[in-house]
């Protein structure tokens, strides 16, 4: 390959720049291929002639915002060289201006985002239970995902522990459908009325402002310790689900129950569900304290390479279906209690239809920064719940995109515009774009031939009719929302032996870092209303004894909950290949080259940068010794002639630790002789036959992690 040509992801731009600064004029640059913005559609829905290029910057000389052709901006307008700058400058004020008001309010929560463009495909199935366009077989619908965590800022780490944001924004002929979930199936609170204070419990404590995006603190485990049903909720944001490898290895869920219907008028019950086709994949949380900081875009940054190199990031959605009774149950679940889940043992996920996001955003600030989404965006045959959380969410997502995007035309943002027309009768507002025409907007009316006209076909948003039982107006909630505990049992039930001991370590590092022991010890009585054993071990942990409290009985475990057990495609997996000065070219352009074969991204990392051979064949150094870091790599093979350097040894002791596959060929073999593992070991390789090495590293990466070498 030649060194014109980029072997990974992560070229600034689509030209490569000139040494010196460029004097002619030269139009705005060309996109690269992966980026792409919304579909260029008018304020009112209307595809628009332009292809998108409309929509940036023109022409090839400097303007004002006006248009008006600069000569300098460089030098503001003074009363001579060395003079005070003149108040008639008015380049100097609108530059500054515009620049002191570039920022608006970033979300309270889920501020910190990454987002990419894609498709959605229907497959055959959905129709029984949805009359949803967009899930008819076959139907492609564009779409818009924004990835995010809840609790830190902007600014804040990709890999803190947290809960993380999956909201799919989809573009339907029926109108803007956002599906506004988690990558958990179940949330803190019960009620919207308490989202203010999980939030404020969990953002950093308000004295001093810190810690930015951690849960480990007193304020959040002080609420949690005495708000119980945020009990299961907790037990997933200690394990290793909080902790995504990469967000295209994260599920997804809706979070709150929906009512569908269908053609024929039936209603179902159903949750959201995506299916990542990388497999469930967390990192330890020793990587994620090494990433954090080692790369801490570390997530955004994967998202965009993944699709730039071609690995597109796929999701299934998937419905659990359950039937529409009066009393909203399934097998015992309260489907109205956002605090619980419904196993898949007992409602299995349909798959209906295939995500795939191929396109990245061209401006983060346009895009990524200034969608809007609300799960009150609904299309006809997907209708809302009386959820409470649900309830509440209705009202606070319009609320907040009013108040972040400056008004209630928000919707005219280009990335917010429906695919289909809007004849809306809203008026005027703060950043208004579109240019309404007619004398009367209002309904009824005769002036405007009563345009627009009530649809009534099947196309119409319908407010599912739902009988509404006889009851008494109080702030009260089921008695079915006060089992806290049977299913935070459930979870730890269905964990590996492996995956329990990180949600132990969890605990007892975020109580450790509270300052009150009340607080730790009032938290151990809930942990003992879980697991006795957890409750232990915890306790152990922080040198307190463990309280005595009964934990439920007869909780099934659900297996499907584990991420430890399966076997998942490899596409796009990193591959450190690590050489030395004197490497033989060879096996490092047959390493490259299988691990290429495979799918999997081989990054060449060399004792100092440039490349490795000459002309058409030359493999770009991507990393020396000094600037990797094990956490780059899902696995690391070690060539012919590697120095047993302090950075090397590093490298794979790290690699060892964090479960990682080990390869290694000609002399690098006998380096590793003075490691603390045998050759025999689990998920390590050594041998001269570099198809084999490839092969096992392969298959090892199969499973995310050498699991079985957590018993050595």
């Amino acid at each position: 390959m030649s060194s014109e040509t980029p072997i990974v992801p992560g070229k600034p731009t689509s030209q490569t720049p000139n040494l010196e600064e460029p004097t002619t004029p030269q139009g705005p640059p060309e996109t690269k291929p992966d980026q792409r913005g919304p579909q260029p559609t008018t304020p009112t829905g209307a595809k628009s002639n332009d292809a998108g290029s409309g929509q940036a910057q023109q022409g090839d000389y400097h303007t004002t915002a006006q248009g008006g052709r600069l000569r300098d901006t460089n030098h503001s307008l003074k009363a001579g060289p060395r003079g005070p700058v003149l108040m008639q400058d008015h380049h100097l004020r609108e530059k500054i201006t515009h620049f002191d008001h570039e920022r608006i309010p970033e979300r309270v929560v889920h501020a910190r985002g990454a987002a990419a463009h894609g498709f959605f495909r229907a497959y055959d199935g959905a129709e029984a239970v949805t009359k949803a366009t967009f899930l008819q077989k076959d139907a492609v619908t564009e779409v818009f995902t924004r990835f995010s965590t809840v609790v830190g800022s902007r600014g804040s780490a990709d890999v803190a522990r947290d809960t993380r944001g999956f909201a799919t924004k989809f573009y339907t002929s029926d109108g803007v459908f956002d599906l506004v979930g988690n990558n958990f199936p179940v949330f803190f609170i019960q009620d919207a009325l308490k989202f203010p204070d999980i939030i404020h419990a969990a953002k950093p404590q308000p004295d001093r402002e810190i810690p930015q995006a951690q849960s480990a603190h007193d304020t959040f485990w002080d609420f949690v310790s005495l708000h119980t049903e945020a009990t299961h909720h907790t037990m997933w944001q200690m394990s290793d689900r909080a902790i995504p490898r990469s967000f295209r290895m994260m599920e997804g869920f809706g979070v709150n129950t929906f009512r569908m219907e269908n053609a024929a008028g039936e209603t179902s019950l159903v949750k959201f569900h995506w299916k990542p086709e990388n497999g469930v994949h967390s990192l330890l949380w020793e990587e994620a304290q090494l990433v954090n900081g080692f790369d801490p875009d570390f997530h955004r940054r994967d998202l965009a390479d993944a699709i730039e190199s071609g690995d597109c990031p796929r999701w299934e959605l998937g419905l659990q279906i359950m039937p529409d009774t009066d009393d909203q149950t399934f097998e015992g679940i309260d489907l109205l209690d956002p605090t619980k889940l419904v196993p898949e043992e007992l409602a299995p996920v349909h798959t209906v239809g295939l995500l795939t996001l191929d396109r990245n955003p061209k401006n983060y600030f346009a895009e990524t920064e200034q969608v809007a989404f609300h799960p009150g965006h609904l299309v006809p045959g997907i209708d809302v719940t009386d959820d409470p959380l649900l309830q509440g969410r209705l009202f606070s997502y319009l609320d907040t995109q009013i108040s972040r995007l400056g008004g209630p035309n928000f919707s005219q943002l280009p990335i917010n515009r429906p695919r289909c027309p809007v004849n809306d009768m809203l008026r005027d507002g703060m950043h208004q774009s579109a240019v309404h025409t007619g004398a009367a907007p209002y309904k009824p009316n005769s002036l405007d031939g009563g345009n627009p006209t009530s649809a009534t076909d099947a196309h119409a948003l319908n407010d599912i009719p739902q009988t509404v039982p006889e009851s008494v107006r109080e702030r009260r909630s089921p008695e079915s929302f006060d089992d806290h505990f049977s299913q935070p049992r459930m979870f730890w039930l269905s964990l590996s032996e492996t995956e329990r001991e990180h949600v132990v370590d969890a605990f007892v590092f975020e109580l450790g870092k509270c300052y009150e022991e009340t607080i730790r010890k009032r938290q151990l009585r809930v942990l003992a209303a879980v697991d006795a054993r957890l409750c232990a071990d915890v306790a152990a942990g922080l040198g307190l004894d463990p309280p005595q409290h009964s934990a439920p009985s007869d909780v099934a475990p659900s297996p499907a909950l584990s991420q430890v057990g399966r076997r998942w495609p490899i596409a796009g997996r990193r591959v450190g290949l690590v050489v030395g000065t004197d490497t033989p070219i060879d096996g490092i352009q047959r390493v490259h080259s299988l691990v290429r074969e495979k799918k999997m991204l081989p990054l060449l990392v060399a004792p100092s940068g440039g490349h490795y051979g000459t002309g058409d064949s030359a493999i770009r150094v991507e990393r020396t010794y000094s600037t990797m870091r094990s956490v780059e790599f899902d696995s690391i093979i070690l060539a012919d002639g590697v120095e047993p350097t302090t950075e090397i040894a590093l490298l794979v002791s790290e690699s060892w630790r964090h479960l990682k596959p080990i390869g290694a060929y000609g002399d690098a073999c006998t380096l590793l002789d003075d490691c603390d593992f045998e050759r025999t070991a689990a998920g390590v390789c050594f041998g001269s036959e570099l198809g084999e090495v490839v092969d096992y590293i392969a298959a090892s990466l199969a499973e995310h992690r050498v699991w079985s070498r957590t018993d050595t």
